[in-house]
């Protein structure tokens, strides 16, 4: 294993494990997500400089003037939008810098990952294929439209905050799958949205959770 992957001081495996813990006294339960935290290197999807901050609970610049999101949130969305099943096809929007995509891809099959900002879905590749993750496919696409093509998807996970719930992904989620998404400008929640009816007649629940902050979801490539 290569140093970076496997880390030293700041960036060991001692230091993730106290993530794990902190993550446990936030809530999060499920030991499938918990061990998918665990097992992918927070500290190579962030600039050397960050290196050393990549285990706090801190959201961190990885520019474009977009973030990598807390743990928390990662594995707070990561367990949600499994709730405690195996997960076959999974769609993420806003790739960013791979990390939520790469623990996505611990409890999931397959997973689409959209990306609008060209830059960063190209460094996002090569973290990932460092990683050597081979059911990831990555997409630099316009994230508000979805992914139809290789719809329906057990689990839609959204990582940018939309002033509304988008109906083009709600077309897309499988019956019995689950969304995740931040709604809202100044003040964003946290939204679960459930397909609660049948293929041909879908059903959706919406559960307001907690209160977010994400950059917002935009549309358009660049």
């Amino acid at each position: 294993m290569s140093p970076v992957l496997s880390g030293i001081g700041m960036t060991s495996q001692r230091t993730r494990e106290r993530m794990l813990t902190r993550l446990r006294e936030q809530g999060i339960r499920d030991e499938v997500t918990l061990a998918a935290m665990g097992s992918v290197a927070r500290h190579i999807f962030v600039d050397e400089a960050l290196s050393s901050r990549a285990y706090e609970d801190v959201a961190l610049p990885i520019g474009y003037g977009q973030t990598i999101s807390q743990p928390y949130i990662v594995a707070r969305m990561t367990e949600l939008v499994r709730a405690g099943k195996p997960l076959e096809r999974v769609l993420e929007i806003g790739t960013g810098c791979g990390y939520q995509t790469a623990v996505l891809a611990k409890v999931a099959k397959e997973v689409y990952s959209l990306e609008r900002i060209s830059p960063l879905l190209l460094k996002a590749r090569g973290r990932l294929r460092e990683l050597r993750m081979r059911n990831i496919k990555l997409k630099h696409a316009d994230g508000t439209v979805g992914l139809p093509e290789f719809a329906p998807y057990d689990g839609i996970i959204v990582t940018a905050a939309s002033g509304h719930i988008p109906d083009e992904l709600l077309q897309q989620l499988a019956a019995g799958g689950r969304m995740i998404i931040p709604v809202g400008t100044s003040e964003q929640v946290l939204y679960l949205i459930e397909n609660t009816g049948t293929p041909s007649r879908p059903t959706y629940h919406k559960t307001k959770l907690e209160a977010v902050k994400f950059v917002p979801l935009l549309g358009g490539t660049n």
